[in-house]
């Protein structure tokens, strides 16, 4: 008899048996700490309330409107345990926008943090829960009763991406998803129980659990969650809490690094940084490295795991710019229009193939058909290249490229150029219409306080570094960057200004 692959779906049940008395999650605003036997208690408690009062059975969706939390992840301890899906949503959207959201995925509960309580009442659901209740069920002590049959291929959370091109698609995150991507991570990080990080990011985006907390809940690490990014806070616990592992965008390495406190702070413990997003500038690579803090390049997608590519540290100043090699169970191909594998050194689409591929999108068919095809390869819309020594390196967005005077520009390229410039914070640069190369490029710059610079000062920098065609033709000035609903860059909307601007 063939048997189906099993992997474990209730990791703390066997957490809480080998290591009970091991923190397990810090909530740093009140230095509350649940160990792996309390989480794995009382997320069976919680779940076992919410059974019982609500009727929930296998495959409904449990949505949570809140700031970080712990009471998000005992939801999500309850979800692995009870097998119902968890829906986090992006408390940042305006009400339409989460009306949307909570329309798609019809969650048969949903929980509120009480600063958010009108907007709950305007989303159309008449099954809501106040969130500081979460607490007082987990704590009852109950226990779940029949268990329904829990696989890999059954979903766990829907994960809305950002819809910068049309209504948001909520990417199905399975059981084995977040498994596969736990092996990855440890392996690739070489990750142990003794492990200590932090996680300030917010939960509605796929780095607030992928990156490292649900490895370190399946590996037995510990992490200490905040309720937003602080710079001070981040940096004290380095030391007083033993921190080995910090992660974040270069801009939230340069925050740490640009604070009063960075240079009183030994990072004795730290083991390395993780960054991902884009590539980190070498002058911030370096002042980290002089602190004893090697850097991980890394690279990821909701719909892939997260944790796709890593570079190791030892490369990180010999392949700056690279995000390194795929992690372990990844499959990847670069290819061309025509979907034929492109050349070494080429630029091409990356398709990856393996378990942590999202089996698609949450009602949405024709999507789903459109990013993964017959043989079970996401088309990331990301173009990358490969050099001889097989190092990725991410060049851009597929929709960001643009085409001036015939020649593909891209974006990213531009991007790394002057973010490396002394003066510049931060930069996005989008294509917009010409009358004479068909495209042309539209740089947006943050400068570091007290600088300045002229579009022309900016213009022979980049001519300085790249050919004459990448240069960017208009050039304008930001106090910071639109970001969208993930975080990142809202480049619609710089496009937007950027033709507002321009003459009609």
């Amino acid at each position: 008899m063939t048997r189906p692959p099993f992997i474990r779906t209730d990791w703390l049940e066997r957490n809480a048996l080998y290591g009970p008395d091991r923190p397990a999650l810090t909530w740093v605003p009140d230095g509350t700490t649940w160990t792996f036997a309390r989480l794995h208690e009382e997320g069976e408690a919680l779940a076992a309330a919410l059974a019982d009062r609500f009727g929930l059975r296998k495959g409904d969706r449990v949505a949570i409107l809140a700031e970080n939390r712990p009471e998000h992840v005992l939801l999500f301890v309850a979800c692995q345990k009870a097998g119902w899906i968890l829906v986090p949503l992006n408390y940042r959207l305006a009400v339409p926008e989460l009306a949307y959201q909570v329309a798609d995925s019809a969650p048969a509960l949903l929980v509120y943090d009480a600063a958010y309580a009108g907007t709950a009442r305007k989303l159309g659901t008449e099954t809501l829960l106040p969130l500081e209740t979460l607490r007082t069920w987990a704590a009852s002590g109950a226990r779940l009763g029949a268990r329904p049959s829990i696989g890999l291929d059954d979903p766990l959370m829907i994960l809305y991406t950002s819809g910068t091109t049309g209504r948001p698609k909520g990417a199905l995150i399975t059981h084995g998803m977040i498994a596969w991507n736990a092996f990855n991570t440890i392996h690739r990080l070489d990750l142990t129980g003794r492990d200590v990080s932090f996680n300030a990011a917010p939960f509605y985006h796929t780095g607030g659990w992928n990156v490292l907390l649900t490895p370190f809940l399946f590996k037995g690490g510990h992490t200490y969650l905040l309720d937003g990014f602080d710079p001070e806070r981040i940096l004290r616990l380095c030391d007083e809490a033993g921190i080995t592992i910090l992660w974040g965008v270069p801009t939230m390495l340069r925050m740490l690094a640009d604070h009063p406190r960075f240079e009183d702070t030994s990072f004795e413990t730290v083991r390395y940084a993780i960054v991902g997003g884009e590539a980190m500038p070498e002058p911030l690579i370096r002042r980290w490295h002089a602190k004893g803090v090697p850097i991980r390049q890394g690279f990821g997608m909701t719909e892939v795991g997260v944790n796709c590519f890593s570079l190791p540290e030892s490369d990180a100043l010999r392949k700056i710019g690279s995000i390194g090699f795929p992690n372990f169970y990844i499959e990847t191909r670069i290819v061309d229009e025509e979907g034929h594998d492109v050349e070494t050194g080429e630029v091409g689409e990356l398709l990856m193939r393996g378990p942590v591929v999202t089996p698609g999108y949450w009602r949405r068919p024709e999507a789903t058909a459109e990013a993964i095809d017959a043989d079970g390869w996401f088309h990331t819309g990301d173009l990358v290249r490969r050099d001889a020594e097989g190092y990725f390196y991410v060049v851009g967005r597929k929709k960001d490229m643009y085409i001036s005077g015939g020649e593909n520009v891209y974006p990213a390229e531009i991007e790394a150029v002057l973010r490396a410039h002394p003066d510049v914070a931060d930069v996005a640069v989008v294509g917009v219409p010409d009358p004479k190369w068909g495209e042309a490029g539209a740089a947006f710059l943050v400068l570091k306080p007290g600088r300045t610079l002229t579009p022309d000062a900016v213009r022979a920098y980049v001519r300085a570094h790249l050919a004459g065609y990448k240069v960017p033709r208009h050039v304008f000035f930001l106090e910071a960057l639109p970001v969208g609903p993930t975080g990142k860059c809202d480049k619609q909307s710089l496009r937007e200004q950027a033709l507002s601007a321009l003459p009609s």
